[in-house]
């Protein structure tokens, strides 16, 4: 059996058999420029074992990917480290072309995929520290819950110290590369730190005792084989350095004004708290409307951040649908160690300050100086509180990054 895609061989023993996804632009809330891949792995040893599948529209590329290594019905063995459809996905019709003998999983990972198909699968869980033979090669596990489903596990193939990380160390990015090494690096930094920010920043504690773990384990990694984005084969520490920073959330002196407007009034605002902002020390000011920035992207400035200025006209006694969406977003996230405040115009009602202002103490950033609302057209002591609001907030920010970097 032989197809139109190639396996990609990455060490001895194990081949990349996933599946590029050239077209996807979104991902559960999250804007994917660059596509993704989802990667799955076959070890080739005494028994071969399919490590996670694909998203069930590309089986057919993973399984002319397998074929061209071995006879798919030689499969004896599936691995699944993450029970999410982009990576369970084709385990269905695995389990009926391959016929593996045993899917093996994490508890949590039996739970969700019962309850995902909704038929009988040959199971058998394996936990944190257990050790197991797989035809002559050996697998340890590490439970990784919460990063970022309760299923997800790691796997440890000891022969190539090669470390199968599910979600973790990932990024949405299509790419005829496989490794890191491959890619330029402010391409790999960006993707890095945008699926961080989007999909693991609410569980950094959990991050930072991963790591700990891992590197307790005493666990020598050459190659870090991820569910998405390229591998890392050449210092794989580039990636796990940037994790361990990402997950204790220190803040730069950066600073993000989110926004929008109806009639442009909120906008010349954004301008007036930028250049306060700018005038106390903040640096790099970054402002986005969301009439052209996506949540997605706002939640990326945000990761390093240490101050968001957020403006909104009111609508309807509320703030605008726009605000109202990332806002949701940011909150779900769970950014912390910030600063900031809140500004917008208004025409008759004028809630949406303080309906901002709200919003951000349930996210629990600190706000330096009350809210600045003007009615209509912002005039020149309109304008002038907002650069106060945004001096104000600097001088906070400045103050308490000083005090994080002494």
């Amino acid at each position: 059996m032989h197809g139109a895609f190639e396996a990609v061989r990455i060490t001895d023993r194990v081949w990349w058999v996933g599946a590029i996804d050239w077209k996807i632009r979104e991902f559960h809330g999250y804007a994917t420029y660059r596509g993704t891949t989802y990667n799955a792995f076959l070890i080739k040893a005494d028994k071969v074992t399919l490590v996670d599948t694909v998203r069930a529209p590309f089986f057919d590329e993973m399984l002319s990917r397998v074929a061209s290594v071995v006879d798919p019905s030689e499969v004896d063995y599936l691995l699944s480290n993450h029970a999410e459809m982009d990576h369970s996905g084709g385990i269905p019709r695995a389990l009926e072309v391959m016929r593996p003998e045993k899917v093996f999983t994490s508890p949590k990972g039996a739970e969700a995929l019962k309850a995902h198909f909704h038929q009988d699968l040959p199971l058998e869980e394996v936990r944190s520290g257990e050790r197991r033979d797989f035809g002559g090669v050996w697998l340890s596990f590490l439970e990784t819950r919460m990063l970022h489903w309760p299923d997800s596990m790691f796997a440890y193939l000891e022969e190539e110290k090669l470390l199968f990380s599910q979600d973790g160390f990932g990024m949405h990015l299509a790419s005829s590369e496989r490794f890191a090494d491959e890619i330029p690096e402010d391409i790999l930094y960006r993707e890095a730190a945008k699926y961080y920010a989007n999909i693991l920043l609410p569980f950094s504690p959990l991050v930072g005792r991963v790591l700990k773990t891992t590197k307790d384990m005493g666990l020598e990694i050459d190659l870090i084989a991820p569910d998405h984005g390229p591998l890392y084969r050449r210092q794989p520490g580039w990636i796990v350095d940037h994790y361990a920073h990402w997950a204790e959330q220190r803040f730069s002196k950066k600073a993000v004004v989110v926004f929008d407007t109806m009639w442009d009034s909120t906008a010349k605002m954004a301008r007036a708290v930028e250049e306060g902002l700018r005038a106390g020390g903040a640096a790099p000011v970054q402002v986005m409307s969301m009439g052209s920035n996506h949540r997605s992207d706002v939640a990326t400035e945000v990761l390093d951040a240490g101050a968001l200025l957020v403006g909104s006209p009111t609508l309807n006694n509320n703030i605008f649908p726009t605000m109202v969406d990332v806002l949701t977003y940011l909150e779900g996230l769970k950014p912390r160690n910030l600063v900031g405040g809140a500004f917008g115009s208004y025409g008759w009602s004028g809630e949406s300050v303080k309906r901002l202002e709200a919003w951000l103490e349930r996210m629990k950033v600190e706000l330096p100086a009350p809210g600045v609302r003007t009615q209509y057209v912002p005039d020149a002591e309109a304008l002038s509180q907002c650069h106060q609001l945004g001096l104000s907030v600097a001088r906070a920010l400045v103050e308490r990054w000083s005090c994080q970097e002494g």
